[in-house]
């Protein structure tokens, strides 16, 4: 009960803020008529495929079109309709009708605990590998494995890694072959001493910079960090401090640290982050009402939301509202992911969506 009453207490702040911050926009709240809001914002195909019918809570695109998919996480507090372990795909964006194919894994993973979160993609540009990094949770415990993509359907396991440091891994970003910072999501472990730091505003949570020369504390101050990515040029890492409503800047430094610039904030609290390599825009799948995941009632569904930030290094960046659901089309969107066009969202226990972009 005592749970219970921390997270309705924090989210419905939080929900407050965020209908404040989107009246201050100019934008519409999931309150209003969807119809409406779809057709001002973007045109959406729903994906009803087998693979995504249990979430698709991270998604990342390659230049080449290739999407790769991360489905079925069970994450505590949260529903799961499935009993089955998590999933790949991959989804060729370039294909007139895209489908998603499972990718088979090859090696030593436990693939019967297989509970994959947040995804990131890193290419040695010596010869153009393609190497996957996943955030696994078995038995709710947290890790991450490395996959190298060796044919058209096949990951093989290279490597699983563990560190006192990752213990609540939510997100990933690679820098490397075996290299990548990673978030936090907790200051604790236990739940309830995690809702506390989040009542009382306690920055407690961090991003952690792991290769295997080093490992270390990157970067700390934040309430719940959630997403992560770089931008084109390498420079940047952008976090999304859920809780926080904002998406914060940091700038690389030669010592793996990384430097705080600034903070954009949101209105809504934005999941993973996905970057538009060639505008550099920032797009986010977001929770305009977040206590709805976590007293799940399939009459009253918990919503969807995607925002887009452009020139976020510039004087005055651009945040907009480009797609609103009330959950009856998609529940709980994760991610959002563009691509020449198109622009996929995923959700974290419910479907994916395939999007024309006006």
């Amino acid at each position: 009960m005592f749970v219970v009453f921390i997270l309705e207490f924090s989210f419905m702040c939080n929900m407050i803020m965020a209908k404040d911050f989107a009246v201050q926009l100019n934008v519409t709240t999931s309150a209003v008529c969807v119809c409406s809001l779809r057709l001002c914002l973007v045109k959406c195909e729903v994906f009803l495929l087998f693979c995504t019918e249990h979430g698709a809570e991270d998604i990342t695109i390659l230049k080449d079109g290739l999407a790769f998919l991360s489905t079925g996480l069970k994450y505590p507090g949260l529903p799961s309709f499935s009993d089955e372990p998590g999933k790949l795909y991959l989804l060729d964006l370039l294909h007139p009708r895209p489908s998603p194919l499972e990718l088979q894994i090859e090696g030593k993973l436990d693939l019967s605990s297989f509970n994959p979160h947040g995804i990131s993609v890193y290419i040695n540009e010596t010869d153009e590998s393609v190497y996957l990094f996943v955030v696994n949770h078995p038995q709710h415990k947290s890790q991450v494995e490395i996959f190298r993509l060796d044919e058209e359907d096949t990951l093989v396991h290279l490597k699983t890694i563990t560190h006192p440091l990752l213990h609540s891994v939510n997100d990933i970003v690679a820098v490397g072959v075996e290299s990548f910072y990673a978030t936090n999501d907790h200051a604790f472990p236990s739940d309830v001493l995690h809702f506390l730091t989040i009542l009382l505003g306690l920055p407690w949570c961090d991003v952690v910079y792991y290769s295997p020369e080093e490992v270390k504390v990157a970067a700390s101050g934040f309430l719940s960090a959630n997403g992560i990515n770089i931008s084109p040029d390498k420079r940047y890492i952008y976090v999304s401090d859920i809780v926080d409503h904002e998406i914060d800047v940091l700038e690389r430094q030669e010592d793996k640290e990384l430097v705080y610039i600034k903070s954009v904030a949101v209105g809504s609290l934005c999941d993973n982050i996905e970057v538009d390599h060639r505008t550099g825009d920032l797009w986010m799948g977001c929770h305009p009402n977040p206590i709805k995941m976590y007293m799940f009632d399939p009459e009253d569904p918990p919503g969807s939301e995607v925002i887009q930030i452009k020139n976020i290094h510039s004087g005055q960046p651009v945040v907009s509202q480009k797609y609103v659901d009330d959950g009856h089309v998609i529940m709980a969107s994760s991610v959002a992911a563009p691509y020449e066009g198109k622009l996929l969202v995923g959700s974290v226990f419910h479907k994916a969506l395939c999007c024309d972009l006006k």
